[in-house]
């Protein structure tokens, strides 16, 4: 009997035992549970506190600042002159709405885009090559033209080798993006196209700006700050887009290689408008391509296509091809607009008197502005010429009233510029003729 009381003890202990560790458990599955329970509550609480702006579009800060110039010019019945729509080629007279315009909105300086041997160039190159040549040139391979005119390229500016990229703007950004980093400094002209601060932004480094064309601040600048860093990069373009000036290159040679700095210049615009034969602002100052580090360029304006590219010596070009993510991670440029500018480079090179038209309708476009007391700031006639209104609503009104008369012009607003510099910017076509300059700068000055 003393057996089976034990027995019996033992079976109830161990009976309260399981009981206790079974309501322990239950507690702490109670508490795991109210824990999850809460944890959402908690986390909805956060999400009910952020403002409904950050989850639209619409109420993103910058448009609705963009929507502000819009809201002036309905109440005031001024029409937007932004997007219109053209129909065939632009040059130096364009379709717009079934009707033909002087136009002045054209990147087209010598021509060549609507050039039939330009064209046809393109056609074969279709009919051979189709018109993609899918993934980046490192994993889809390469075609012949792409070498060809790359080469080209190189004997033009008297460098080892250059490299074609499928856009104007991300070559510059990939190029400084990669190449430089936060312990060096990007240094530009104050008036430096936008995609050399986004490329300074993506590389993390130092960026200071110089007043425009100021060699001598430029100087200064880097005998006050250049030991503070690793690399240096000077930037400073060919012709500048919204001025129409150009630096003097010489002066800044001497100052990148005193200063131990690379001197990269960015050609989009004065690639065939400066120098006899249009091949930029080293043969405009009889100075060897090789005196600059990096030269950069485009193929939407006198070559007829759309890309960017870059050249200078092999080890620049090799870093591009094999480590650039806008190249390396993008599609290789496509065998048509590359025949496109290749043939437009050729042709630009055999007919110099191309470039001596140019420059002829541009001096005389300054010129006769000037006659009128037209202010056209610091251009130097070399087929980009603002007219300077001061006003980002006058700009606007101007461009519009131009319109009705036939010429087509855009005007450039705030943010684009200061507000007190707001302009029209006039670009000038070799084929655009005597008569039709003359005439602008009729219509111009009664409008003004």
């Amino acid at each position: 009997m003393s057996r089976q009381k034990g027995t019996g003890g033992g079976l109830f202990s161990l009976s309260n035992r399981l009981k206790g560790d079974l309501i322990r458990k239950t507690r702490e599955k109670k508490r795991e549970s109210e824990k999850k329970e809460t944890k959402p509550r908690h986390i909805e609480r956060k999400q009910k506190a952020i403002p409904e702006a950050f989850t639209r579009f619409d109420r993103f800060p910058g448009y609705e600042e963009m929507l502000v110039p819009q809201t002036v010019s309905r109440k005031m019945g001024i029409a937007n002159p932004f997007f219109r729509i053209h129909d065939g080629v632009a040059n130096s007279t364009t379709e717009i709405g079934g009707k033909q315009y002087i136009n002045y909105a054209s990147y087209n300086y010598l021509g060549l885009s609507g050039d039939q041997r330009v064209n046809q160039a393109s056609i074969e190159a279709i009919e051979h090559y189709g018109t993609s040549v899918s993934a980046a040139r490192l994993g889809a391979g390469e075609r012949p033209i792409q070498h060809e005119f790359e080469q080209r390229l190189a004997e033009l500016y008297g460098v080892e080798d250059s490299l074609v990229f499928v856009s104007g703007h991300a070559t510059n950004v990939t190029t400084i993006g990669y190449l430089f980093g936060e312990k060096d400094l990007v240094i530009h002209d104050s008036l430096i196209h936008n995609s050399v601060l986004q490329g300074a932004q993506l590389a993390g480094a130092h960026r200071r700006s110089f007043p425009h064309n100021d060699w001598q601040a430029l100087d200064t600048i880097l005998t006050e700050i250049r030991p503070q860093f690793e690399r240096a990069l000077i930037v400073i373009e060919g012709l500048y887009s919204m001025d129409g000036d150009f630096p003097e290159l010489p002066q800044f040679v001497e100052i990148k290689r005193r200063h131990k700095a690379f001197l990269m210049v960015d050609e989009a615009h004065s690639l065939g408008v400066i120098g006899k034969t249009g091949r930029g602002i080293a043969e405009h100052f009889g100075m060897p391509g090789t005196d600059v580090d990096i030269w950069m360029g485009t193929l939407s304006k006198t070559l007829a296509g759309c890309g960017g590219y870059i050249a200078g010596n092999s080890a620049l070009v090799e870093h591009l091809r094999y480590r650039a993510p806008g190249f390396l991670y993008s599609v290789g440029i496509p065998a048509p607009i590359c025949a496109a500018s290749n043939k437009a480079l050729q042709i630009m090179l055999a007919e110099p008197d191309r470039v001596e038209t140019l420059l002829q309708r541009g001096q005389q476009f300054l010129e006769l502005a000037k006659d009128k007391g037209i202010n056209t700031g610091t251009s130097a006639g070399f087929a980009v010429i603002p007219v300077i209104v001061g006003s980002s609503l006058k700009a606007v009104k101007i461009s519009n009233a131009l319109f009705k008369r036939g010429l087509n012009v855009q005007p450039i607003i705030y943010p684009g510029v200061e507000e007190k510099a707001a302009r029209l910017r006039f670009f000038i076509c070799k084929d655009h003729t005597e008569e039709q300059i003359a005439h602008t700068i009729d219509v111009l000055t009664d409008v003004l």
